[in-house]
């Protein structure tokens, strides 16, 4: 072999040396930020009872001919689980994830699982349909991991992503691709999204609520929906979209900044539950315009129970969850927050009046009556 071959293949092996010494996988630059957001997704796991109303043929006959049913219609129950991910977005427990993933959440159980197996029962703090964010609050003792809102991707066209969440169930996994588009605007089901993030890296049922994030584990958006088919029935194939991670931002942002939503609804002192929650074992929760308009309550009465401890107080009363208090006292409420001010006057023994509205269907119509119950603080 010549000396000139002797020195090319020398200054050749030279320059793949470091290359070679680079290929650890353990440094590539997609499994450290999966590695760095990995602790802060989780899998949502939403537990509701749908109550349909069951008239039989005898009913329908004697509707028609009678004039009337011989009993009020039968109220069937029917449980539904669905599934879907989040993310932890502050120490302190808040979790952002699809408003589709949590919807009537008054009703509904949400158990959040950590990456480490650990499991959390979630409160639903608010939520905005329009723009389909939710935010969820689950109790620790020690700081939770969390993904940044400050420091986001620059969402440049080109850029590798990654989809994290909890597709089909399986647990929590990895899709790869790349910024597609931005500032897309597509209507799926009838509903408009506006402004989104497209993508090719696979989301899947299940990875709704997931973080999309670029290869630095900077936070580029919240995975919401996939394409499958276009309007008019064309399949199609690597077409996803996330709710970009400034709109995350601004949304949580105007979530945590509403006195009657997050700050009035759980008040809190040294990590422990409302007094609403401690002393008479209730959960509250805002009217948003779209539950006023189901319940058929006009806007800006009352406060909507959305929980009720078994064996508490409240329970033990015939309070359930659907039910809105009007009144505590003699003072009208609109807000959780004037709610939660009114019972942390409270000790244990002290007895509180409610009104609370009790909203019914029958023969097709709202039927609503108004309860006047007494609590004792436990």
């Amino acid at each position: 072999m010549s000396r000139f071959r002797c020195i090319f293949l020398a200054t050749l092996l030279a320059g793949l040396l470091p290359a070679f010494a680079q290929s650890d996988p353990a440094t590539e630059p997609a499994v450290v930020a999966v590695g760095r957001v990995w602790p802060a997704v989780v899998n949502v796991n939403t537990e509701r009872i749908i109550r349909r109303t069951y008239e039989d043929p005898y009913d329908q006959l004697f509707n028609q001919f009678f004039g009337g049913a011989m009993r009020p219609p039968r109220e069937m129950q029917q449980k539904v689980q669905s599934l879907g991910s989040g993310f932890l977005v502050g120490p302190t427990g808040y979790i952002v994830t699809n408003e589709h993933v949590v919807e009537r959440a008054a009703d509904m159980k949400i158990h959040v699982t950590m990456s480490d197996g650990k499991v959390y029962e979630a409160r639903y703090i608010t939520g905005d349909p329009s723009k389909d964010i939710a935010l969820l609050k689950v109790d620790g003792t020690k700081p939770f991991p969390y993904i940044s809102l400050v420091d986001l991707s620059p969402d440049l066209l080109g850029e590798t992503v990654l989809a994290v969440g909890n597709p089909l169930g399986y647990g929590l996994s990895v899709s790869r691709g790349i910024v597609s588009a931005v500032k897309r605007s597509v209507t799926l089901d009838d509903v408009e999204y506006k402004d989104l993030v497209q993508t090719d890296a696979a989301i899947n049922p299940g990875n709704s609520g997931g973080p999309l994030i670029d290869i630095s584990g900077k936070l580029v958006g919240l995975n919401s929906v996939k394409m499958s088919f276009t309007p008019q029935g064309v399949p199609t194939q690597g077409i996803g979209f996330a709710i970009p991670g400034s709109s995350v931002r601004d949304t949580v942002r105007e979530f945590m900044n509403q006195s009657n939503s997050v700050a009035g609804s759980f008040k809190r002192a040294g990590g422990g539950p409302s007094a609403t929650r401690k002393l008479f074992g209730l959960q509250l929760q805002d009217l948003t315009a779209d539950l006023s308009d189901a319940l058929g309550v006009p806007d800006g009465k009352g406060v909507l129970v959305s929980d009720v401890d078994e064996g508490g107080p409240a329970e033990d009363v015939g309070i359930r969850s659907g039910m809105v208090i009007t009144k505590v006292g003699r003072f009208t409420v609109s807000s959780v927050g004037e709610a939660e001010s009114l019972f942390s006057k409270a000790s244990s023994g002290d007895e509180a009046d409610l009104t609370v509205l009790v909203t019914q269907r029958f023969r097709g119509r709202l039927v609503q009556s108004e309860q006047a119950v007494t609590l004792r603080a436990r």
